[in-house]
């Protein structure tokens, strides 16, 4: 990873963190671009680490200037990895139209947005890649999760798409499928659950960066499944 360029949206939550640590660990130049104003600390930092908060990705022009941003700091973009989004869980009877537009704006529009923006640079890297966050969930939709489950499967789709669309270019498209992530906020919510068969943040991480690296050089469209114990 040394001296390649990451662009990492959600970065400031546990996931994205846990990106942005073990890329730039390795040795990337890393921009961590978050809604969030600002990132909480103990994140990845220093001259080749760059926190732009405050962006809204589900808004093009927004994620168009954030791009843009990472670009004209680092001169370029090799790796763009889509970890924004949400979860909502709430039966489809009692629920509301709303969540289900909540829920395509924040998972799919965020991905689609960025990823668009960062395409043309992509393209001019020598292994250029995009690595997007879908979920197990999405393959077989549990009760309660039908407008989370319905976005991610959209995030699955745009993986394929975008890596038909790009195959002759040198840039792949994959997406990493987690279960459970071991959240503080996940055993808040579970605390009766076996918090040590999810899947750890850093695992999530290490299957990502091999994803972004040129050891995966022949892998594109995949959606790979990462489910701890689950």
């Amino acid at each position: 990873m040394m001296s390649r360029i990451f662009a990492i949206t959600g970065a400031f939550g546990v996931l994205g963190s846990a990106v942005a640590r073990a890329a730039a660990g390795q040795g990337a130049r890393v921009a961590m671009i978050d809604y969030a104003t600002a990132p909480a600390a103990g994140q990845a930092g220093g001259d080749d680490v760059l926190a732009l908060g405050g962006v809204d990705l589900s808004d093009a022009e927004a994620a168009g200037a954030a791009i843009e941003a990472v670009t004209q700091r680092f001169g370029g973009l090799d790796v763009l990895v889509n970890v924004a989004g949400g979860f909502t869980w709430e039966t489809h009877e009692a629920g509301s139209a709303e969540s289900w537009r909540r829920m395509f704006q924040i998972n799919v529009e965020t991905a689609a947005n960025a990823s668009r923006a960062a395409i043309p640079h992509l393209k001019r890297s020598d292994a250029g890649r995009i690595v997007n966050v879908g979920a197990s969930a999405a393959v077989k939709a549990a009760t309660g999760m039908g407008a989370y489950a319905a976005a991610k499967a959209g995030v699955h789709r745009l993986t394929e798409a975008l890596a038909e669309e790009l195959k002759g270019d040198g840039v792949t498209v994959n997406a990493v499928l987690p279960s459970i992530l071991d959240t503080p906020t996940n055993r808040a919510d579970m605390p009766k659950a076996d918090a040590s068969a999810w899947v750890a943040p850093a695992d999530l991480a290490a299957v990502i960066l091999f994803l972004a690296s040129e050891e995966a050089r022949a892998v594109t469209g995949a959606l790979v499944p990462v489910t701890g114990r689950v």
